[in-house]
């Protein structure tokens, strides 16, 4: 019951009045970029750069592993995680030049802002690859110490993109359920094929 309300209260009942929807998602992102302390800018762009190169080192350093242990299990678990990344971008950038969402500084030019990207806003794409690979870790290694920084991490890289003027609360919230919805369904999907053809 509660998590359907949560759903209503986010996405549902602000379809129904745009403006209302825009208006939240600027007033929240006001009160996080302009009143930042600014001398943190280098470390909240430090902490969003991090977003891809993780996203790609982790299931990397995990196959790797698995070949040189010879461990099949962590293999697959690595095929896993690019899957989930692999659906997650898909749908990001399909949404991105679907919606073609301007970022907020064009639409609001004293948003501040340190650097300018050329793609469109809605979903974020740190949000998303940062969830996606957050989700994986988790569902294969659910463990405190493993989620814990985790979601940590993603969560970091998520609030990075508004103190830096980069993206609306919707954009990182639509990107972090686009990432674990992703990760989730890949992970089921692994599940299902390991059962049938016995893979590990």
């Amino acid at each position: 019951m509660m998590k359907k309300l949560l759903i209503w209260l986010l996405f549902i009942l602000p379809l129904s009045n745009p403006l209302q929807a825009q208006n939240i998602d600027i007033h929240i992102l006001n009160a996080i970029n302009l009143h930042r302390p600014q001398s943190l800018d280098p470390v909240f762009q430090g902490i969003s750069n991090t977003a891809e190169p993780i996203a790609v080192a982790v299931p990397i350093g995990m196959f790797v592993t698995g070949l040189l242990e010879k461990d099949n299990s962590l293999k697959y678990n690595a095929i896993q995680v690019v899957g989930a990344l692999a659906v997650s971008t898909v749908i990001t950038e399909g949404l991105k030049y679907t919606i073609r969402r301007p970022r907020p500084y064009v639409t609001y030019p004293y948003i501040q802002h340190k650097t300018t990207e050329s793609d469109p806003s809605f979903p974020s794409g740190h949000a998303t690859v940062a969830f996606a690979t957050a989700t994986s870790l988790s569902l294969h290694y659910p463990k405190w110490y493993v989620i814990a920084p985790s979601f940590l991490w993603a969560t970091t890289v998520a609030y990075s993109r508004l103190d830096l003027g980069q993206h609306y609360p919707s954009d990182v919230i639509a990107g972090a359920l686009i990432g674990t919805g992703s990760a989730w369904l890949s992970y089921k999907v692994q599940q299902w094929i390991d059962k049938k053809y016995k893979l590990k």
